[in-house]
Order: structure tokens, then sequence, then C-alpha cells
């Protein structure tokens, strides 16, 4: 079974957000925090995955972060501090979540 997730990034300062769709998150993040992703990350240093959904068919995916680009940012922020008050970052350390995102 193939999974596809929509993705928010933000910077440092969270003051930019970047929504996008991939089948691999911690290749697709790597890719923005090295500098690889979208020249948009790569002006503004968005590399903090702060938000993700999984979804069993791209279509869904798409659909989702569609809807989501399409929200005004004051609705983007309470998705993130819905299930991430804090606004870690989900890759980094011990507040990896699940075990797709987990290194090893």
């Amino acid at each position: 079974m193939n999974a596809y997730y929509v993705y928010i990034l933000t910077n440092v300062k969270r003051n930019v957000m970047y929504v996008g769709v991939t089948s691999e998150l911690q290749n697709r993040v790597a890719e923005h925090a090295d500098g690889r992703g979208s020249s948009f990350t790569r002006e503004y240093r968005v590399n903090t995955l702060v938000h993700f959904e999984e979804f069993q068919y791209v279509d869904e995916a798409i659909s989702r972060e569609k809807e989501i680009k399409g929200w005004r940012r004051s609705k983007k922020d309470a998705l993130v501090e819905a299930a991430n008050p804090t606004w870690a970052d989900l890759l980094a350390g011990d507040t990896a979540k699940g075990p797709s995102l987990r290194s090893g």
C-alpha cells in the first residue's frame, strides 16, 4: 500500500508557510532543507515540518493540498496548532511522529 502525505513547512520565524504533497515525506523535507526543494522554500529557508496528513490515494492528497492552500493564514495556523501547539519540528529527534517518520 502506498502512502501520500500533505505537509506544511515553515521557517524559524514562522512568518512563511509552504504546503506540499509527496509520497516520500522524509526525503522531500530533506530536499527542502538541503536547498533542493522549491525556489520558494530555498529563498525563505522553509524547512521545518510542523504538520502532515497521510492518505492512501494520491488524488485525495492532492485535493487536500489544494483545499489547505486556499485557506487564509489564520485557518492554516489553527490546523497546525490543533495537533502541534508548540510548532515543534516533527522530524527532529524525539518529536518524530509515527514509525514511517523515524530514521533507521
